[in-house]
This record gives structure tokens, sequence and C-alpha cells, in this order.
């Protein structure tokens, strides 16, 4: 599964782990360091640069995570900041 993103599509705007497939997609291949490629994708839709946007500091952080066991913990970290405000 993906870590904690906010959505930025029209139906679940500032939502969390509310994405779409696209966002979903785009949000995989940016973690993976493909991070054109995941601006391809959500170029297709008026809001997508958006999503980048919004959640860039928090792929960049899921992205310079080597083990799983680190994802979750930047993930907590995100939530506890996130849930906070």
């Amino acid at each position: 599964s993906l870590p904690y993103l906010l959505a930025a599509n029209p139906i679940n705007t500032y939502k969390p782990v509310k994405l779409s497939t696209a966002e979903a997609v785009a949000a995989a291949l940016y973690i993976l360091g493909m991070t054109e490629e995941a601006d391809d994708v959500m170029s297709a839709f008026k809001w997508g640069h958006s999503f980048i946007t919004l959640n860039r500091e928090w792929l960049d952080a899921y992205a310079e995570c080597s083990t799983s066991g680190e994802v979750v913990q930047v993930q907590q970290e995100i939530m506890n900041e996130h849930t906070r405000d």
C-alpha cells in the first residue's frame, strides 16, 4: 500500500489516503524515483499538478527511505504532524 498522502482530485481534495488511481500511480512512480513519469501521469488532468505540489515534501521524504520500516517511521511522523495542525 502507499504511505500517507493527501488527495488533490476534485472529489476528495485534501482528504488523506483518498487518492484517485492516477494519483496512486503517480505517487508510486515518484517514490521510486521516476518523477518525470509521475508528472506525465498527472499532466492528463487539469488539477494534476496540484497533487505533486501538495505532497512534494512528503513524497521526497518517502523516496529517501531505504526500507519499509523507514517508510513507516516517516509516515508516522508525517501523520503526527499533519493531524496536529
